[in-house]
């Protein structure tokens, strides 16, 4: 029988104890005895976040076909839970096995959002293991950093041993193949290290010396040594319908954020918005077999009991085989009596038809992500999205039945002018009176319902944007007050609810987007004054953050503020995904003069993706 790592008096206590306990349907147990390695997977949030994230579940699936492999998984212990920990010295540890941490092989933490780094530090604390990887010796786990945030690992750099930069099916199984070669070999944990620097997509920061000018920008980043590569390339997994995919996922026993069968439908986005670093992150486009989805779709269904599937995608509505994978998806639908979820579609007589036989009697509300105000600003930022459009989308759906329609835009883009913010407004009011237009009195169940939301623009790494100004906190409150005061100047005010987020959290993520190694010592700080959960708006606290900023001597400012010059070496610079940098100051350029670049299927911009030798770059070649 196994036991249990916390005890009933213990689970008792603590909010919801079933993110504590595994043992859910279609987890993998293996006789530890029996494998050569042991891998804990982390996702460093609640369980119920990292439980609804699809790449976990793909690396998941993919380590357990591995027989010499086990893989668990470990998440970050709410509040409760940490603080019983740390006063009874509990180690952290993985659900399958209840073991700790600290006895495993590998700890591969997925870093998917900057305001979970301190997390990072609870899950290493927790687990017993020394918080920097010069620390560690050979009784530590392998702490291995994945997931869009290690496109700039540097703010954690002291932390981890190695980053893996790219897809996970690329090449783990070399990874530990060389890990389990050395074990053997009875070789050093460092020897381990500088090996493991030479297969591709592995970036061991330990092995690299960064120097800096006396203005505190970057003068030089080289490796120690000779045969490590001085840059980093990202691996690509180009046949993503012959890859690993996760047909029996964990069902959880609690009620997560995806509760859901989810089909991912294609990998990258051929729109090129200026601000989006998946966009670019993940191109080329490569789309999974259209068959082979409606294989996976009817095997997760009947291995999990979910009632309800989503397509995941960066836009959905460029799948080439869309209108038939829906069809199929709605007719076992109809017959199972199933949910459907299609997100990131644009709002065209396609998708509202799809909506319209897959949504209940009572419409859900419609989403548009406009992100500017104005179409000069949409231009800037390349949106490829017209007003036009916009109100043609929103007109289909009030005399579809929908009543309800949120509105997600952002404030403190480069070139923003008052006419942009105030164009936030002006749109809200158009949607709303082209509702009262459009559905007679008699026809109608009350008032629209116009939703608008605003976040604060942060600048991202491997974007047209990287070189930008970020707002500050105060700016962006006022930007925010300003549209929120154009806002009940409109007619159909009463239609309309604003949002918008909160700024403190928005300036912190500018800071480690494009930071550099200096911060690690900054989140160290800000871990060990109580800052943890920083995603979370009841948990997090700004002032302990910037305490621990002029405790270590650092400038905010420096990392958001300062617009860096073409001829800055920025602390990302070390690793190729595929674009070039030639390509994003052209469209950092184009952004300046408002040109819209055409998306991928429309003509080649030349972005470099095509070097990947697949995908979207192809298919005219076919």
């Amino acid at each position: 029988m196994r036991k249990t790592a916390l005890s009933e008096e213990i689970l008792l206590t603590v909010e919801k104890p079933a993110r504590y306990i595994g043992n859910e349907v279609n987890s993998v147990v293996k006789n530890k005895d029996k494998v050569d390695v042991r891998f804990a997977m982390c996702f460093p949030d609640v369980y119920e976040i990292g439980m609804s994230h699809l790449g976990i579940q793909i690396l998941y699936s993919m380590f357990n076909t591995f027989d010499d492999v086990w893989c668990e998984r470990v998440y970050s212990p709410w509040t409760d839970l940490h603080k019983i920990m740390k006063e009874q010295d509990i180690p952290l540890f993985a659900l399958e096995s209840q073991d700790p941490v600290a006895d495993f092989d590998f700890l591969g933490i997925t870093l998917q959002y900057e305001m979970c780094y301190t997390n990072v530090l609870q899950v290493l604390d927790l687990s017993h293991i020394p918080l920097k990887s010069a620390d560690r010796d050979w009784s530590c786990p392998i702490v291995i950093g994945g997931g869009p945030c290690t496109y700039n690992p540097e703010p954690l750099a002291d932390f981890f041993d190695i980053f893996y930069i790219g897809e996970g099916e690329t090449n783990y199984r070399k990874l530990i193949d060389l890990y389990k070669q050395c074990k053997n070999e009875g070789a050093s944990r460092g020897d381990f290290l500088r090996r493991a620097a030479c297969i591709e997509g592995i970036y061991v920061p330990s092995l690299y010396t960064v120097s800096y000018n006396e203005d505190g920008t970057i003068s030089s980043f080289t490796p120690k040594y000779d045969d490590i590569p001085s840059v980093i390339k990202k691996t690509v997994e180009m046949d993503i319908s012959d890859t690993y995919y996760p047909v029996r996922p964990i069902v959880p026993f609690i009620k997560v954020t995806q509760d859901r069968v989810v089909l991912e439908i294609q990998r990258g986005c051929i729109r090129g918005c200026r601000f989006c670093q998946a966009g670019m992150l993940y191109r080329p486009v490569r789309e999974r077999d259209v068959k082979l989805l409606e294989e996976y779709a009817v095997e997760m269904l009947d291995n999990t009991g979910h009632e309800e599937i989503s397509l995941s995608s960066l836009s959905s509505s460029d799948y080439s085989s869309l209108k038939e994978l829906v069809g199929f998806l709605v007719d076992h639908a109809e017959k199972k009596r199933l949910n459907i979820s299609l997100p990131s579609l644009r709002i065209d007589a396609f998708s509202l038809d799809v909506m319209s036989r897959i949504q209940d009697i009572k419409k859900s509300s419609l989403t548009f992500a406009p992100e500017a105000g104005s179409q000069r600003l949409r231009n800037v930022i390349n949106k490829g999205l017209t007003k036009e459009m916009i109100l043609d989308g929103a007109s289909k759906a009030f005399l579809g039945g929908w009543t309800r329609v949120k509105l997600y835009f952002m404030l403190g883009l480069p070139t923003e002018t008052e006419d942009d913010m105030r164009g936030i407004a002006e749109l809200s009011n158009d949607i709303a009176k082209l509702y009262y237009e459009l559905i007679p009195k008699s026809e109608r169940h009350g008032r629209v319902q116009i939703v608008s939301s605003s976040s604060f623009f942060v600048p991202k790494p491997f974007t047209a944007f990287q070189w930008a100004s970020m707002n500050t906190r105060k700016q962006f409150l006022d930007k925010a007050h300003f549209v929120n005061d154009c806002m009940h100047e409109q007619l159909n005010s009463k239609s309309i609810k604003y949002n918008y987020h909160e700024a403190d959290v928005s300036v912190l993520e500018g800071v480690f987007a494009r930071g550099d190694r200096r911060l690690s010592q900054v989140l160290l700080t800000a871990y060990e004054k109580g800052c943890l959960f920083d995603s979370w708006a009841e948990t997090f606290s700004s002032e302990p953050w910037y305490e621990a900023f002029d405790e270590c001597n650092v400038s905010i400012d420096f990392y958001t503020t300062r617009e860096r010059s073409f001829d800055e070496i920025l602390p990302w610079d070390m690793i190729d995904i595929g674009v070039t940098k030639t390509f994003l100051k052209k469209e950092w350029e184009n952004a300046l003069n408002e040109k819209v670049t055409p998306n991928c299927r429309a003509s080649c911009s030349g972005c470099g993706a095509a070097v990947y030798g697949g995908g979207v770059c192809y298919e005219s070649k076919d």
